[in-house]
């Protein structure tokens, strides 16, 4: 049998919008982001050594099980803004529906096995951001972590 290559993370996630400029007004409405670039069909929001890429022209209906995790900080500014913004939440946990139908799940960095180096969180400016001790075993447990 060939080798075979190892997926090792995510470099970035593409969601359809219908307008950029709408988009960037939304989820700027919502979250502290940097913008990497943008053209008249595109935008990258830095999410330090990743990125969320917004293209223009969705084309199909809104997303049901089909969805991604968006780590944060904090997902209490999250929940507010999206109340302010009159956007229902759906049937678990911190998931929306973006206007265009992209379905988002907001998860929390200290309760996943989701790592960045002291380095990148430091460069995004939320340096010192702590696992949970439930988070921690699960990284101990593949060798990830020293608890």
């Amino acid at each position: 049998m060939a080798n075979k290559a190892k997926a090792i993370g995510i470099n970035h996630v593409v969601l359809e919008v219908g307008d950029i400029d709408e988009a960037l007004e939304f989820y700027g409405a919502i979250f502290d982001f940097k913008l990497r670039g943008r053209s008249d069909t595109q935008a990258f929001i830095d999410l330090g050594d990743q990125f969320l890429q917004l293209s223009k022209e969705r084309t199909q209906g809104p997303d049901n099980a089909r969805h991604f995790g968006l780590v944060v900080d904090d997902r209490e500014p999250v929940r507010q803004a999206l109340a302010k913004l009159g956007v229902e939440l759906l049937d678990r946990g911190l998931n929306f529906r973006d206007p265009w139908g992209n379905r988002v799940e907001i998860v929390r960095y200290d309760n996943i096995q989701f790592s960045k180096t002291p380095e990148i969180l430091a460069g995004m400016g939320v340096g010192g951001l702590t696992k949970t001790p439930e988070a921690v075993e699960e990284l101990a447990k593949k060798g990830m972590m020293v608890p």
